[in-house]
């Protein structure tokens, strides 16, 4: 989320266009070594020279809130990295190891991202396609399976990205399985420059951490609006199956500003799903999210849908059915739609739905 000079990728260009990274061959990138060396790096060992030489380039960049990766003096490289870079061609391709984030376009446009496997392990932010303040972004037939996100959307972090204020917009991600890793399709949590129509579609999360996921905070300011998410399956999902989450680091409450993030034209449908946690909606006390409808949805759940600092909410042919709770609870919220709500396992320790301080309802 922030420019910064570092080690440089294994495919990188910048500013180029016309470019194709084409073909059914597997690239390596050996990214153990990486690996270990972020996992046991000690905090106060004296600076080597490559630290002093990233501190030299690095003298006078603007910081994000949280600076404590830049600070430490050294960024592992990306694997795959266009920067301000147009018409962009990857297909085919099955990569594997990488060091750090996979693919990584950032500041391009026209991207398209076809019939690419990628394969890393249990590993730190390896990430697999992670494109940054890009425009017209085609990712399609892809199968991943990371040691972080499955493909996650940014656009920079704190004042460094709402200074650029390059948005990501026009994604579409279709017909894409995705195994393992932390989430299958994430935005955020580096969302300040803004991120907005978005359409996900006709895919498969198994295995992951949690299915659709939308992460920010206080301090990083911009909006995520018109996000279209339908037609998938979720299988074991071992937290949540969709998260739309605004307090992602818990940081202490602040007045609207600029720094205050926005959610908002959130809609999802035809999905099904097998987790631990049905959905949870957790917006600010000072800025809710807003605008979010959920239909033609079911979910086999151990817990069921948290609502949190929510407004114009909508809710039509969802059933949830769980083993423990109340299948939809609702706080601190208002103008809320709710229509066709059921449970096939209504529990007598729990009410179907609960609500706490929750105004203008509509229940049918």
């Amino acid at each position: 989320g922030v420019d910064i000079m570092s080690f440089s990728p294994l495919f990188y260009a910048y500013k180029v266009e016309n470019i194709a990274i084409i073909g059914r061959g597997k690239i390596n990138g050996h990214g153990k070594k990486w690996w270990e060396y972020v996992l046991s790096f000690p905090k106060d060992q004296p600076r080597n020279k490559w630290q002093l030489m990233f501190d030299s380039l690095n003298k006078n960049i603007l910081l994000p809130d949280d600076a404590g990766q830049i600070k430490r003096g050294f960024l592992r490289p990306p694997f795959i990295q266009p920067m301000y870079s147009k018409n962009i061609l990857i297909d085919g391709i099955t990569i594997t190891n990488s060091p750090f984030w996979t693919v990584n376009p950032e500041f391009c446009e026209n991207i398209t991202i076809n019939a690419v496997t990628i394969d890393n392990p249990p590993s730190p932010n390896t990430d697999g396609i992670n494109a940054e303040s890009c425009r017209y972004v085609h990712v399609s037939n892809c199968h991943i399976s990371v040691g972080d996100d499955c493909i996650t959307i940014k656009s920079g972090k704190d004042l460094p990205g709402r200074t650029k204020n390059i948005p990501a917009e026009n994604y579409t991600i279709t017909n894409c399985t995705m195994l393992n890793g932390h989430g299958g399709v994430v935005i955020g949590s580096e969302m300040s420059g803004g991120v907005k129509k978005i359409v996900i579609t006709n895919c498969v999360f198994d295995g992951t951490d949690r299915g659709i996921r939308i992460k920010t905070t206080r301090g990083r300011g911009g909006v995520v609006e018109d996000i279209r998410v339908d037609n998938i399956v979720m299988k074991n999902i071992k937290q949540q199956a969709i998260v739309l989450d605004m307090q992602y680091t818990r940081a202490p409450a602040e007045p609207v500003s600029e720094r205050t993030p926005q959610f908002r034209n959130i809609r999802l449908s035809n999905i099904t799903a097998y987790t631990k946690q049905a959905m949870y909606i957790n917006g600010l006390d000072e800025m809710a999210v807003q605008e979010i409808s959920l239909n033609d949805v079911v979910f086999e759940a151990e817990t069921g849908i948290t609502i949190r600092n929510a407004k114009d909410i909508e809710l039509k042919n969802v059933r949830v059915n769980t083993k423990t709770g109340s299948a939809l609870t609702i706080e601190k919220s208002q103008r809320v739609d709710i229509d066709g709500f059921n449970t096939a396992k209504p529990l007598t320790t729990a009410p179907v739905i609960k609500l706490t301080n929750v105004k203008d309802l509509l229940l049918h």
